[in-house]
């Protein structure tokens, strides 16, 4: 079965602590947060200070995403303000592999993000020193837009290489994941499913969170 993990950038910021409950409650293991800059991406949504109100409420696994430019300035205020896992954008990162030490140096688990346009064959060099994938599977900086049709390849891709080189990555899809599309996306090869307008406009989000977690 995947793992779960719905998007805090649906939540209702107003009733924060109320919307973390309930993930507490459900069968979603992670808590994803999609950290914005309006540089790389055209959105700002929340930096460490959200994380660490975050981190507050859970034990459970705080998978940070920074669509962020120089993230390297910031992954330490992110492990203080307790990421478990932080994945940053191949895109943003001229020196990755020095990114990637970083943010395993502070005792995080490293992850990389592509964007719909970046070919599966730009991670071959780093695939082995990290812990997860994030494929975009929208252009990021906005919710609740339609999955790309042509992301289901990029999985295969990916998985092909995963197992090429023995890599340990784990396969995290972001972008309209939803109830219809998921059986598919794991079938294709993914392990991880983010879904934030899914789950927080679902009006049951416990049971939509149980049926991504099924699919």
């Amino acid at each position: 079965m995947p793992i779960v993990a719905p998007s805090l950038l649906f939540a209702d910021f107003l009733h924060l602590e109320k919307d973390c409950q309930l993930l507490n409650e459900s069968e979603a293991e992670w808590f994803h947060l999609d950290v914005m800059d309006g540089r790389f991406v055209p959105n700002i949504s929340f930096g460490p200070m959200i994380v660490e109100c975050i981190r507050k409420t859970t034990k459970k696994i705080c998978d940070v995403h920074l669509m962020i430019v120089e993230p390297e300035k910031y992954a330490e205020a992110f492990k203080n303000a307790g990421a478990d896992h932080l994945t940053v954008h191949i895109e943003t990162c001229t020196h990755l592999h020095r990114n990637i030490q970083q943010i395993k140096s502070l005792g995080m688990k490293a992850g990389v993000a592509i964007n719909p346009h970046t070919s599966v064959s730009e991670l071959s060099e780093i695939i082995r020193d990290i812990e997860q994938v994030i494929l975009m599977s929208v252009n990021p900086g906005f919710g609740g837009q339609k999955f790309i049709p042509h992301t289901m390849g990029k999985i295969r891709q990916l998985r092909k290489l995963i197992h090429e080189t023995g890599s340990k990555a784990l396969i995290e899809i972001d972008g309209g994941v939803t109830v219809d599309n998921a059986s598919e996306i794991v079938n294709a090869g993914a392990d991880v499913l983010v879904a934030g307008n899914a789950v927080f406009k679902s009006a049951d989000p416990k049971k939509a969170i149980s049926q991504l977690k099924h699919s």
